[in-house]
């Protein structure tokens, strides 16, 4: 299983439920409580706490992050494949950003269903379908390689975004319902210390690790692409310092809803 830290999770889940629209399959208003699985920093449970009164609980295998949830929010070390609770004891059970970082996410979907009572939902997004626009020509075109090299490297499906409903009618869940929620971050002027930081990785190159990490290639192939990346990276910060460095990316989340 992968681990985030918090301020991963802070810098790309950013303004994700700023529309909450998608949430509406999940029937909220009707659940008296509410387990949030992979919880991480508490973006999604503090985003279902706006649409319900219902007890929230947020369970995670580190305990650095649940230190994070909002303060009405219990938190609860779990490890996703072996909670801690008795069958029925949530009225819906949800993660986000979750299933796509475990190495066997149908296991975990049987887990989440035991304990539901009611129903699983899983926001799930589709690294696949990530796009890029920048006013840098060579950006879109890197990021394409680094995300298809990063697919190919890592070890766990971090595409099940666009197969959720497939993934819950195999796991026996009925009435399934999807929904979709891009997540659109943008970099423009005036910008924020957050978008400078991130402007500076770009010109470090930091992204790209030519020893190990989960982009797959060979050594030379890794050593090129940081090359052009850093390359990359400057003309960014040529752009930012002139005030002329603009940069959106979407990210597609998928959503899905099914009763145990």
């Amino acid at each position: 299983m992968r681990r985030f830290s918090a301020e991963y999770l802070d810098r790309t889940r950013e303004g994700m439920w700023a529309d909450r629209t998608a949430l509406e399959p999940l029937r909220l208003a009707s659940r008296s409580s509410v387990l949030d699985v992979g919880c991480g920093t508490g973006e999604l449970a503090a985003a279902l706490g706006n649409e319900t009164d219902a007890r929230i609980v947020g369970a995670d295998r580190d305990p650095d992050l649940l230190a994070y949830l909002p303060p009405d929010v219990q938190g609860v070390r779990a490890d996703a494949y072996r909670l801690p609770f008795p069958d029925d004891s949530f009225d819906i059970v949800v993660c986000q950003a979750f299933l796509i970082n475990l190495p066997d996410p149908e296991r975990a979907l049987a887990e989440l269903s035991r304990v539901a009572s009611e129903s699983v939902a899983a926001v799930e997004p589709d690294n696949s379908a990530v796009t890029v626009e920048s006013t840098v020509a060579s950006e879109s075109r890197l990021a394409g390689e680094a995300r298809n090299r990063y697919i190919a490297g890592v070890d766990t499906d971090v595409t099940l975004g666009s197969r959720l409903a497939e993934l819950f009618e195999q796991a026996g869940l009925t009435n399934v319902q999807t929904a979709r929620r891009d997540q659109t971050q943008t970099v423009a002027p005036p910008y924020s210390e957050a978008d400078l930081e991130a402007v500076g990785r770009k010109a470090r190159g930091d992204a790209i690790h030519t020893q190990r990490g989960d982009l797959a290639g060979d050594a030379d192939a890794l050593d090129r692409l940081r090359a052009a990346w850093r390359e990359m990276g400057r003309e960014a910060l040529e752009q930012t310092q002139a005030g002329e460095y603009e940069r959106r990316e979407t990210v597609p989340f998928h959503v899905a809803v099914g009763d145990v």
